[in-house]
């Protein structure tokens, strides 16, 4: 059924039956379909039989409803006109509307069956449609209005001509207001708006921020719409180029190239990574497996695949374990491993944090090797060491270009690809003794590696990829700073690993380096016992050493003596005493001092440091 209305110059009654209406507000002189529920069939029944005239008011959300018992809407809302009712199929009904005026509920006379409001109309203040500012914001807008509707599929072209033939600003504003795709509230707003010129100001931002949108959406379609259109043109020239080598009688690609483009899928590479493989990937499609460098750069992709780019080890820090590790694997040390625990707590707190590169400083023997194994342990990281001891080629560092025969990258590189993550513990060994000649200084090359603000993006001459390195923790070691170049020593952090004391060394022979060497030897704890006295003599009379190198390798002479006393059945067990030692390890190697000054006359003393701890000269004056 299908009911028309007339369409006369209205005059609006006093009080008028109040439809409220959800996600819809409708503007003076626009027309409006809105679907109608069963709930305010009489109301339209009525409005229907009566004069037609009917006001639309907005519901509140829940968040602005009050909080009495008047009806959640709005003050604001438009007096309407029925113009057209269709009813549907399932019984439900859709009405046609033709804004009148805005109008002010000013109070509800009824509630039930349908609310009647006392309502004022709404007088507006015009703009000075003469006035240049509001001439060129009423061409901006129109201009805006035109271009929304031509990004906007789903708006009649119509639309631009209806804007131009209205005949004020107050009907223009309030047509395109109507027509905007923005928040149902902000539309709201524009209709309480009874200044024409600043609610020409208000339509004006919001299509020119509807418009910015649509471009935005534009430009993000059409940049896909190009690349699917590139993908599916590579598609069909690659089709084509495998049935012109197939005319041809040339083989397509090979099982080999086509494994590469597999990996390559499934490998997880940078962007870079990723473009520079697959242009090397072509090339090698397009050479002769014969050619000399068909293998050259096959070699280069399997470096690029094989590379941890984004693979990294799952890292767990845990204070109070790291310091257990510590405390299990060293002996004293206090200073270097709370250095140590403090930089692991900011890294549990802070995980991506630039940490400072560590340069563990010490004589030999003294365990600086084996801190950077412990810190590993203690992070659950991978561990790498390499040692630069002798290093006079930057190659070594930064890898060869691929111009030259053989070439192949840096040791960096190579110790990331083998330990397979890309966020080890990296100990540079011995970097006091690095050397440098006409083929490079390799320290030089260093200061990109251990700089954290520039080894993000690490180039190596073989890769030629940026490849990120700030998640690796690097740590390096040397005896002595003085052959570290300036500059290298800057970016490090210098911890001092002092020599230790022979009490020290006792407590480290016990505790870490004769159980080591028993199981090393395959002895057992009752087979070999060394005594107190005897470990004390080894110390101070066959070894002097800041480290416990030389320590240990003469309880493994032991260990060895008395395995071989075992194994020839001499013996179920062995117990060292003082008096055994010279017939296990020969003759005392070094004697007090103060003795030899005693039985001596004639000796003048003086002092000297060395890397072993202070000791004192003695000389005797001849004459």
């Amino acid at each position: 059924m299908e009911i028309e209305a007339s369409l006369s110059e209205p005059v609006l009654p006093a009080e008028l039956p109040i439809l409220p209406v959800n996600e819809i507000v409708v503007f003076p002189y626009m027309v409006v379909p809105v679907a109608v529920g069963e709930e305010d069939s009489e109301l339209i029944n009525a409005v229907v039989a009566g004069d037609r005239f009917l006001g639309c008011v907005m519901r509140q959300p829940i968040s602005e409803q009050a909080s009495d018992s008047e009806p959640s809407l709005y003050e604001v809302g438009c007096a309407a006109q029925l113009h057209k009712m269709m009813q549907m199929p399932d019984d439900s009904r859709r009405i046609l509307l033709r804004g009148v005026t805005r109008i002010r509920v000013e109070e509800f006379t009824q509630l039930e069956p349908y609310r009647i409001a006392k309502i004022a109309e709404i007088e507006e203040t015009p703009a000075d449609e003469s006035d240049e500012e509001i001439q060129a914001l009423r061409q901006s807008l129109l201009n805006t209005f035109e271009e929304i509707i031509e990004l906007s599929p789903g708006m009649p072209e119509e639309a631009v001509i209806q804007a131009l033939n209205v005949p004020n600003l107050s009907m223009l504003t309030d047509l395109i207001a109507s027509a905007l795709d923005i928040d149902i509230q902000a539309k709201q707003q524009m209709l309480e708006m009874t200044d024409v010129t600043e609610r020409l100001a208000a339509v004006h931002k919001a299509a020119h921020e509807q418009l910015v949108r649509l471009q935005t959406a534009r430009r993000v379609s059409v940049d896909i719409q190009q690349e699917v259109e590139k993908t599916q043109r590579d598609y069909y020239l690659h089709r084509q180029l495998e049935a012109i080598r197939k005319e041809l009688g040339e083989a397509g690609e090979s099982d080999e190239i086509t494994e590469l483009r597999q990996r390559l899928e499934q490998a997880e590479l940078t962007e870079a990574a990723q473009e520079a493989a697959e242009r090397e990937v072509d090339r090698l499609a397009r050479m002769n497996p014969a050619a000399a460098e068909y293998s050259v750069v096959r070699t280069y992709l399997e470096w690029i695949i094989e590379l941890p780019w984004r693979e990294g080890s799952e890292e767990h820090i845990d204070v109070k374990d790291a310091q257990q590790i510590l405390d299990e694997d060293h002996y004293d040390l206090k200073d270097v491993k709370e250095r140590i625990v403090e930089y692991l707590a900011v890294r549990r707190i802070k995980p991506d944090m630039k940490g400072p590169i560590l340069c563990f400083i010490g004589p030999p023997g003294v365990g600086k090797t084996s801190l950077g194994q412990s810190i590993a342990r203690a992070t659950g990281r991978e561990f790498i060491r390499i040692s630069l001891g002798g290093i006079r080629d930057e190659a070594e560092i930064r890898g060869h270009r691929r111009t030259y025969v053989g070439a192949l990258p840096g040791r960096i590189i190579h110790g990331l690809r083998n330990v397979g993550t890309n966020n080890p513990v990296f100990m540079l060994d011995e970097i006091d003794k690095i050397g440098a000649d006409f083929r490079g200084d390799p320290s030089s090359a260093l200061l990109e590696v251990l700089d954290p603000e520039q080894n993000d993006s690490f180039s190596d001459h073989y890769l030629e990829i940026p490849f990120d390195l700030s998640r690796v923790m690097f740590i390096t070691t040397g005896n002595i700073t003085a052959t570290i170049p300036p500059a290298l020593q800057d970016r490090m952090e210098i911890i001092r690993l002092p020599g230790y004391t022979d009490e020290e060394k006792f407590h480290i022979a016990r505790k870490y380096l004769i159980p080591r060497q028993l199981e090393r030897h395959g002895l057992k704890t009752r087979q070999l016992r060394i005594t107190d006295g005897a470990l004390r003599h080894i110390i101070g009379d066959y070894t002097r050493e800041a480290g416990v190198r030389n320590l240990e390798r003469t309880i493994a002479t032991i260990c060895r003596k008395a395995a071989r006393h075992i194994a020839e059945g001499e013996t179920e067990s062995t117990n060292v005493r003082i008096v055994d030692l010279e017939e296990l390890l020969g003759h005392q190697q070094f004697f007090p001092d103060v003795a030899e000054r005693i039985t001596m006359p004639g000796v003048v003393t003086g002092l000297a440091w060395t890397q072993a701890g202070g000791v004192i000269l003695l000389r005797r004056r001849v004459g």
